[in-house]
């Protein structure tokens, strides 16, 4: 996987939502906070809403994965970021396709990864774990509320449901609630449509900004959604980047959607040690 002075990474998108993939089975490269910010810098660096790293299996799992935000921070969980992790593993021949049982900050996650039909696309459903409903908000916590509630996912999120809105609504009303709560929150706002049983979102993700989906955050959405009677059991979800689907199951949240692979990269030791000295990403 590493060779001396050199990172490889490979660069996958679930729906838009785009991560770099080290695979460190040895666990001998670990990633400082500021490396990861300046490589998820979109303007010294690669760019990505995160980094993951992969190493051997614990827990009764065949993977470990690390996950850290585009600012640097520790994550819990990404439903977009566990499938092409998972993806990269099957690209690399560390694990086969089929079930994967991923090792995360939030439990152990199956994956069911499979090849597409053009080489780098791949599809992947990926068991969340239980979306646990919190109190519902007062809805003045942002204009034209109809529905808000905490939900977790093995992170936390708050749901507004509501109508469209824009990209300064986005964040500004998304930075603010970030910073609510004590672990800060990733912040769905969400209304139905396009068509009859479906929703939209977008999304400001923390440690991030918005992005153009969330696989944590469309769970939330749709299992708080399916809770006040606004959607079935089963919902197509549309980010700005593509649509995921979800259902609702009695045993926990399934998400799926494609996973593609963008490039393989190899940083030079001495430039991501220069590139970290200027800094990264900040919101």
């Amino acid at each position: 996987m590493l060779s001396t002075g050199t990172v490889r990474l490979t660069k996958h998108h679930g729906a838009g939502n785009d991560f770099l993939v080290m695979l460190d089975p040895d666990d001998t490269r670990p990633l400082s906070g500021a490396e990861v910010r300046a490589l998820c810098d979109r303007h010294r660096g690669i760019g990505a809403d995160g980094v993951l790293r992969a190493t051997a299996g614990r827990n009764g799992a065949v993977l470990t994965m690390e996950l850290r935000n585009a600012d640097g921070g520790e994550a819990e969980m990404s439903g977009n970021g566990i499938r092409c992790l998972v993806q990269a593993a099957v690209d690399a021949g560390w694990v086969t396709p089929g079930p994967v049982a991923v090792a995360t900050a939030g439990g152990v996650r199956v994956v069911k990864y499979y090849a597409g039909e053009r080489p780098g696309l791949g599809y992947a459903g990926v068991d969340m774990g239980h979306a646990v409903l919190g109190p519902e908000l007062p809805l003045d916590i942002a204009p034209d509320v109809r529905f808000a509630r905490t939900v977790n996912m093995g992170n936390p999120h708050i749901v507004l449901v509501g109508r469209e809105v824009d990209g300064a609504t986005v964040a500004t009303v998304g930075r603010r609630l970030e910073h609510s709560v004590e672990e800060r929150a990733n912040v769905e706002f969400v209304w139905s449509g396009p068509d009859a049983g479906e929703l939209t979102l977008r999304v400001w993700e923390r440690g991030v900004g918005e992005t153009l989906a969330c696989g944590t955050g469309t769970c939330a959405a749709a299992a708080a959604a399916h809770d006040w009677g606004l959607v079935g059991s089963r919902v197509r979800v549309h980010n700005p980047g593509g649509t995921l689907e979800v259902e609702v199951r009695g045993d926990g949240v399934w998400l799926a959607g494609p996973t593609q692979k963008v490039a393989d990269i190899t940083v030079d030791a001495s430039t991501l040690a220069d590139l970290t000295a200027l800094g990264g990403h900040r919101l």
